[in-house]
């Protein structure tokens, strides 16, 4: 499922993304959604219960006006 797609479907959750495919700036661009929440850390629970080598979080949400990120 495209990222796009989970947009359609999922927003404004945040979803647990599997097998993430990525572009050459890491940004996911799609993968299998293996759980989605309205509260983030349901999603961050479940990334924990699963035990996964690879996946991805993504909110799919709006953030703020001037919010700013720190990586």
């Amino acid at each position: 499922m495209t990222i796009e797609e989970m947009k359609a479907r999922y927003a404004p959750h945040g979803v647990l993304i599997g097998d993430p495919q990525t572009d050459e700036y890491q940004r996911v661009l799609a993968g299998k959604v293996l759980f989605h929440s309205p509260n983030r850390e349901d999603v961050y629970q479940k990334a924990i219960e699963l035990n996964l080598d690879d996946c991805a979080f993504r909110s799919l949400g709006s953030y703020p006006a001037g919010m700013k990120f720190v990586l």
